[in-house]
């Protein structure tokens, strides 16, 4: 048995070490020549959907604005997930309405051909699970939390202004009552 090992070992070191420069010139070869991106897009499902979400990417001074009046500033920061399959956005706000700090996670789900976002925050436990679709330029995603035995509708919607601006409103409704604003927020990228 000794030598069919040794056989075997000494062909599999000599398969690497013969690869070792065919890899090379292949790599070589492609380094300079992306893809295509029709082929990238075929190659990975939902390419295309997180593309149009990377308008996020990047620091953002944002103020919101509530119905009463109140007003808080904060800093939201957007990078890639692993692999382009996500956007994670980390934000956190203090003001005279509260401090609020939490995490959002996007991305595209073919199954069900829509975006999830998924919302951790220091306001409540667990995750705030929406589905979203750009309706035009506007990104809209919506929700529903069980409550006090009945339903409460949430609504958010995002939309550039500008080139480095966005404003982002999320709206709320009980049963089947019409919504109403819940906080206005305006970003600036940094």
């Amino acid at each position: 048995m000794k030598p069919t090992v040794k056989v075997l070992t000494a062909a599999i070191s000599f398969a690497l070490v013969l690869s070792v420069p065919l890899w090379a010139a292949l790599q070589e070869k492609t380094a300079g020549k992306p893809a295509p991106a029709s082929a990238r897009t075929a190659a990975r499902p939902g390419t295309a959907e997180m593309d149009r979400l990377k308008f996020y990417l990047g620091e953002w001074d944002y103020t919101e604005t509530y119905p009463n009046g109140g007003k808080n500033t904060g800093v939201y920061t957007s990078k890639l997930g692993p692999g382009g399959n996500s956007l994670i956005n980390s934000f956190h706000s203090q003001g005279p309405v509260g401090d609020s700090e939490g995490l959002l996670v996007m991305t595209w789900d073919a199954s069900e051909r829509a975006y999830k976002m998924y919302v951790f925050a220091n306001d409540f436990p667990g995750a705030l699970v929406e589905t979203g679709q750009f309706e035009g330029d506007t990104l809209v995603y919506r929700s529903e939390i069980p409550m006090e035995g009945a339903n409460v509708k949430l609504r958010n919607s995002t939309r550039l202004t500008g080139p480095r601006t966005l404003v982002s409103e999320q709206f709320v409704a009980m049963k089947d009552a019409p919504e109403k604003l819940l906080v206005h927020v305006e970003a600036k990228k940094k």
